[in-house]
């Protein structure tokens, strides 16, 4: 019976080293299975973490792509005058979101794939909105244009009836201005004795006074109404003869003051009124040709000479 015993130690032996065999075999199986699903994850992760950076460089890509042309697209805009405000927030939005330097998970980066393809969209109506707004601005140019011709011809137009306007008027102007006519000359002696001015000379000593007399012709187109007439007598040397304490004055010619002999105020009905002027110098009078010149209101309108000997 011990032998028996004995003889099955050995065999006992052999079975637990078996079972130790398998243990180990089993335990350097799971490990090497272990080992090559943590090795497998791993390299599941990595390729993910490498796709996602991919993803996300490419969606930088796209979102600096996105704003290159929303800002050809502000500015194009802005230059014909639309409204830019839409594209300027969607920009910094996206701006914004290209400078956040962060890693976008999976979900995020699709997220914002489908709002690029939406704004890509929005450029798409923006460029037909440009389209719209170069058409909009060339017929509005075209119509300026138009008008600043239509402006041109019709000061062109005005500045002629001006003209023709301010030569009727200079017309009506040189119409209207009087004239002196059947200019008469006579002195007048200390008896009261007249001898008007002819062929003869006048001596200083048939002079006490100077009697001036003449017609303001008839005119149709002269304004009826007071005018002030104005006689100037000139000696040999062109000067006026004037004593202003004898109602001798001045008056303006030509933007030029002129002294005149004699003054009258009448009042013009263009009935052909005769009118008589008197001037007694108190003085002798130089030897030569004298001028009689008629003045209404600052233009000439008749003269006569007359002699002294």
């Amino acid at each position: 019976m011990n032998t028996e015993f004995e003889n099955n130690r050995p065999e006992k032996k052999d079975q637990g080293k078996n079972i130790i065999i398998i243990v180990l075999v089993l335990l350097v199986i799971i490990s090497g299975i272990k080992l090559y699903t943590d090795y497998v994850d791993r390299s599941k992760k990595t390729e993910e973490i490498l796709l996602l950076s991919t993803e996300n460089n490419d969606l930088n890509k796209r979102l600096d792509s996105v704003t290159y042309q929303l800002d050809l697209r502000i500015q194009e805009i802005e230059k014909l005058g639309g409204d830019v405000k839409a594209l300027e927030d969607v920009r910094d939005q996206l701006i914004a979101e290209r400078n956040s330097q962060r890693q976008r998970s999976s979900s995020e980066i699709v997220a914002l794939n489908e709002k690029i393809k939406t704004y890509n969209s929005m450029i798409v109506e923006k460029d037909q909105e440009i389209l719209e707004l170069r058409a909009m601005n060339q017929q509005l140019f075209t119509e300026n244009q138009d008008l600043k011709t239509t402006q041109a011809e019709i000061e062109e137009e005005v500045a002629q009836l001006n003209i023709q306007k301010e030569d009727l008027q200079a017309k009506v102007n040189v119409a209207s201005m009087l004239k002196a006519e059947n200019i008469e000359i006579a002195a007048i002696n200390s008896r009261g004795k007249e001898r008007v001015e002819t062929t003869k000379d006048f001596k200083n000593r048939q002079i006490e006074r100077i009697k001036v007399s003449f017609n303001l012709a008839d005119n149709k187109v002269a304004e009826k109404g007071p005018r002030n007439i104005y006689v100037q007598v000139l000696a040999p040397n062109a000067q006026p003869i004037f004593d202003v304490a004898k109602g001798s004055g001045t008056f303006m010619m030509d933007g030029a003051e002129q002294f005149y002999t004699v003054k009258q105020d009448v009042i013009f009905d263009n009935t052909e009124q005769e009118l008589t002027f008197f001037y007694e110098k108190g003085s002798d009078y130089v030897s030569g040709s004298h001028q009689v010149k008629i003045f209404v209101d600052n233009y000439e309108v008749g003269s006569k000479t007359f002699t002294v000997k």
